[in-house]
Order: C-alpha cells, then sequence, then structure tokens
C-alpha cells in the first residue's frame, strides 16, 4: 500500500530548493558585455555600435513620413530587433570559481527542485468516478449508500422529465 503523500508540503519544498539554487547560481555567474566598445559579428561582417542604429532610424523616419505605412512599422521593427540580437549576441556569461561542492550542491538544488514540481504538477489525477474497492466494511456501506443516493436522484430527474 503507498504511503499518503502531502503535495503542498512537496510543491513547497521543491518551489523553495529551486529558488535556492537560482539564487546561489545567479550568484556564482557574471555576466559582460561587449555592446558598447566593440560592435559584433554577423558572418564574416562586422557591424559597429553605429551601423546597428541605422536600420531602426530609417524605419522611425519613414514611419513619420508615410503616416505609419505598414512597411514602415515592419522595417523599424526589423531595427529594433537587430538592436535586441545585438545585445544578446554580445553577452558573455560566466562562472566565478566554484568548488565541486558548490556546484553539486547548486545542481541537486536546481534539478531536484525542478523535479518535485514536475511530479506534482504533472501528476495523474485519479478521477472520483472510479472508487477504489476496499474489504473494508465501512468503506463497502458508504459506497452502497452513495450507489443508493445516485439511483434515486437519477429516478428523480426521469420523473422531472416527465
Amino acid at each position: 500500500m503507498k504511503k499518503a503523500r502531502n503535495e503542498l508540503l512537496q510543491f513547497l519544498a521543491g518551489l523553495a530548493m529551486l529558488i535556492a539554487g537560482l539564487f546561489i547560481f545567479s550568484q556564482k555567474v557574471i555576466v559582460y558585455s561587449s555592446l558598447w566598445g566593440y560592435g559584433f559579428r554577423i558572418g564574416g561582417f562586422n557591424m559597429s555600435n553605429g551601423l546597428i542604429m541605422v536600420p531602426f532610424i530609417i524605419g522611425v523616419v519613414w514611419m513619420f513620413a508615410s503616416e505609419g505605412s505598414f512597411p514602415s512599422k515592419m522595417f523599424t521593427a526589423a531595427g529594433v530587433l537587430i538592436i535586441v540580437l545585438a545585445i544578446i549576441m554580445t553577452t558573455t556569461v560566466r562562472l566565478t570559481r566554484l568548488t565541486l561542492y558548490e556546484w553539486v550542491l547548486i545542481l541537486v538544488l536546481i534539478f531536484g527542485g525542478a523535479g518535485l514540481l514536475a511530479r506534482i504538477l504533472f501528476a495523474n489525477r485519479k478521477t472520483f468516478s472510479e472508487p477504489e474497492r476496499s474489504d473494508d466494511p465501512r468503506i463497502q456501506q458508504t459506497s452502497a449508500r452513495v450507489d443508493a443516493i445516485e439511483a434515486e436522484l437519477e429516478r428523480m430527474k426521469k420523473d422531472n422529465q416527465k
């Protein structure tokens, strides 16, 4: 027989583990961005910071000149997308020095907490329409009473429909 689980307690423990692991991980990461000095590369083409802004500027001027036509809005959106991609592509994420203990602790907290959350959130739930059978006479009596009540309700529904 399976032991009863306190799902709320497991959910909160998993959430606490995940948050603690992500917090410790965020304290051990250093993020650099080289956008404001170097530009970025697309294939073999090196784009400087000024060239990144040109499509956006052209799109804004075109949008005001043509009273907001659809192609001008698309060109402006493409300019914004290029700026966002440039920021993302020039961002470097590095870990500081970690001991093996710290690294294992971070991984266990993050993935153990995520596993607990996934187990609770994605568990198969039993429906109430399929009651478990038991040898306990009290459960059998209760089940018989419930069946009798359901039969009486069905009979009453049929009588009201006539």
